[in-house]
């Protein structure tokens, strides 16, 4: 038997890593995409050395051409994709006064247009098959705007209302669409800097309340192994210290 494959949309250095480390261990062979390549030589080559099979490729999700070219890759030179998980961000501060159209647009194509695309193309090759998963990572913002973010929020909750759209849509197809609502400042480089710009120490923050990319990866296990009788849509994540 083959080891089923992931495909992880936007697979950067600290979410995206921990969810391929996770299903690396679980057995899958991890097929990752960010639009810097060269940067998974690292974490592929710990996945191996640790007995996983690993591929990365350089990918533009906001781009529909390259995007179906990723797809049709795996799909032909290394088998039959059980599970595409859209990972990307696009949370960047913007007053509205300051947000100009160029930013509201690239914002919008990384949190929405680009799930669009992997979405699309995941149920291109799933729904013949009668069977896959498809699991967006969302935010606060998905479900609530905040004051300087109003690009990232609507981006974020278009993209909620696309899951929605393909869970009733391809859920009687036998395709598992979920939604990850990960409200909480996650524990990465850009995370500190931004606490630190706001005159705190990261370091010295009551235990727990940064989340670990280790434990959205574990979410994300789990939700792969429900038993369809019982499909999550949409799951929300947070500390224990977070208000909400």
């Amino acid at each position: 038997m083959t080891s089923p494959i992931v495909l992880i949309v936007g697979a950067g250095d600290y979410i995206g890593a921990a969810i391929a480390r996770r299903f690396a261990e679980g057995g899958f062979t991890v097929c990752m995409g960010r639009r810097n390549g060269d940067k998974f030589a690292p974490l592929i080559d710990e996945i191996i050395n640790k007995g996983g099979s690993a591929h990365g490729f350089t990918m533009d999700a906001r781009d529909e051409e390259n995007t179906a070219l990723i797809f049709e890759k795996i799909e032909q030179e290394i088998g039959p994709i059980d599970l595409v998980i859209f990972n990307v961000g696009g949370n960047v501060y913007f007053p509205i006064l300051e947000t100009t159209a160029r930013v509201f647009r690239k914002v919008w194509e990384m949190a929405c247009f680009a799930g669009f695309f992997t979405g699309r193309e995941a149920a291109r090759y799933m729904i013949p098959r009668g069977k896959g998963k498809i699991f967006f990572t969302g935010a606060s913002a998905s479900i609530r705007g905040k004051q300087g973010y109003s690009a990232f929020s609507a981006g974020k909750a278009g993209l909620r209302m696309l899951a929605q759209s393909m869970a009733r849509e391809l859920g009687p197809k036998n395709i598992h669409v979920a939604h990850l609502i990960i409200d909480a400042g996650v524990d990465t480089a850009f995370v500190r800097e931004r606490i630190q710009a706001a005159g705190k120490d990261p370091d010295n923050l009551p235990p727990d309340t940064l989340m670990e990319p280790n434990s959205v990866a574990e979410a994300y296990w789990m939700l792969y192994h429900q038993n369809r009788d019982a499909w999550t849509h949409e799951l929300d994540l947070r500390p224990y210290r977070e208000t909400w």
